[in-house]
């Protein structure tokens, strides 16, 4: 061998070692568990590392939230200096992950340097199991500026969600930023604590405690057990007024249930389902403040239900606060033109939409004949057929059959308004589970 034929298998032999090193640094990256910087594309998807397997599944959403107000008392420091652990429960599973986080009623840039998710260790818990942990990025940064008025998704980040489970959403701000954008009703503790806590693991320094969801709107998860996503746009009584703590109790936790259970048998859809209820939400009438707080449902549509991941149907149950929270009669042609334009819109989109009759209220505070005629009226338009595609009849559910202007006694939480856990979930039994279906509904 000449001294030239030697060097040129060196040379070989070293730019193989190179290759294969190479090679193996890629694969090890790819799969260390912290969520590299894959964003979310048009199409609902991520861009892969050539290394890593492609993963199967549709991008849906397990839980969300609507953004409904600023957190009183935060309007001049935000959460500075405190990480906030948000506690939300799934409905299907997924290999990947990715949130929404909102800063919609700050009046200034949100700043987060640190972002974490993780399985619960336990329900209602702020530790997170073993192994879980991942750090968040947007754009591939770990930080992120979120305008005020505006929101963010972050990248997808590789972590085996659970179905049917908690999961730990923790942020860091360190500067002052409020107001905090929150959600008030969330039916749920979540944790704060001092300083940046984000990946820990531990739910020792989680000592503050709160009813509220803060900043996080949404959780999506690219899964193969849905092919798509049913949107509860509603009031209080989709938010879960009054429903037990912690026990996920709404009449959307029961559905999902329900949808869950049939996986695609017979004409149920294999859907997963999010709420977007609003505590005292209108079809028309909104908060004041700009942006409003507790935007009516025909101002939020857009952002809560047309924007939100691989959207297929919507279920909308509105009106009951149209006519108990107007000093005078309300038109029930005023509140069934609403509900037609809000169906007007999903169509627009290609939504299948089935809505829910008003519930009635007999013995709340609010109750009167004259408004009570409104809700029966109300109730006759959407029984014939003449305001959604398809109707599950919450009214006839829950009503006492000796005075249908009132709830069952077993199903009224006390307040003669919102269900007790026994009446949601009722309402949820009442669904025709094949009534969801339907990509292209007719103009009514």
């Amino acid at each position: 061998m000449t001294k030239r034929h030697g060097y040129a298998l060196l040379a070989a032999v070293i730019a193989v070692i190179v290759a294969i090193s190479g090679a193996i640094y890629v694969g090890v990256a790819a799969d260390d568990g912290t969520g590299g910087t894959r964003n979310a594309t048009a199409d609902n998807r991520a861009p892969r590392d050539r290394a890593a397997p492609a993963s199967a599944g549709t991008w849906v959403g397990t839980w969300s939230a609507s953004p409904a107000g600023a957190e009183p008392g935060t309007e001049t420091n935000g959460m500075a200096g405190r990480s906030l652990r948000n506690v939300v429960h799934t409905d299907v599973g997924g290999t990947e992950a990715r949130i929404t986080l909102s800063n919609l009623y700050g009046h200034q840039p949100l700043t987060i340097t640190h972002a974490s998710i993780a399985v619960a260790a336990a329900e209602n818990d702020a530790a997170a199991v073993a192994g879980t942990m991942r750090r968040l990025t947007f754009s591939g940064s770990t930080s992120v500026i979120v305008p005020a008025g505006a929101q963010i998704m972050s990248d997808a980040v590789r972590v085996r969600v659970p179905r049917d489970s908690d999961v730990l959403v923790t942020t860091y701000s360190p500067t002052p930023s409020g107001p905090v954008t929150y959600h008030s009703l969330a039916r749920q503790i979540s944790y704060a604590a001092q300083g940046d806590r984000t990946e820990d693991v531990s739910a020792t320094a989680y000592t503050e405690r709160t009813p509220y969801w803060r900043y996080l709107t949404a959780l999506d998860v690219l899964s193969d057990e849905s092919v798509g996503t049913v949107v509860a746009l509603g009031d209080s009584i989709t938010d879960g007024s009054n429903s037990t703590e912690g026990a996920n109790h709404r009449w959307t936790d029961v559905l999902a249930d329900r949808l869950r259970a049939a996986a695609g048998d017979g004409d149920a859809p294999r859907y997963s389902v999010v709420n977007q209820g609003i505590s005292g939400n209108q079809v028309l009438a909104e908060g004041l403040g700009r942006p409003a707080s507790n935007p009516s449902g025909l101002n939020r549509l857009e952002r809560d239900v047309l924007n939100r991941t691989n959207v297929k149907a919507v279920v909308i149950d509105l009106g009951v606060n149209d006519i108990l929270r107007n000093q005078g009669q309300v038109d029930p042609v005023t509140v069934t033109d609403g509900l037609r334009e809000l169906v007007r819109r999903a169509h627009a989109r290609g939504l299948r939409v089935v809505g829910a009759t008003l519930t009635p209220f007999g013995g709340h505070r609010g109750y009167s004949r004259s408004r009570d005629a409104v809700r029966r009226a109300v109730n006759a338009e959407i029984r014939a057929g003449k305001v959604y595609d398809a109707v599950v009849d919450f009214d006839k559910a829950l009503r006492d059959p000796y005075d249908p202007r009132r709830l069952r006694s077993d199903y009224d939480s006390g307040d003669h308004l919102h269900p007790s856990d026994k009446g949601y979930k009722r309402m949820a039994e009442v669904f025709e589970l094949g009534d969801l279906k339907g990509a292209a509904p007719a103009e009514l």
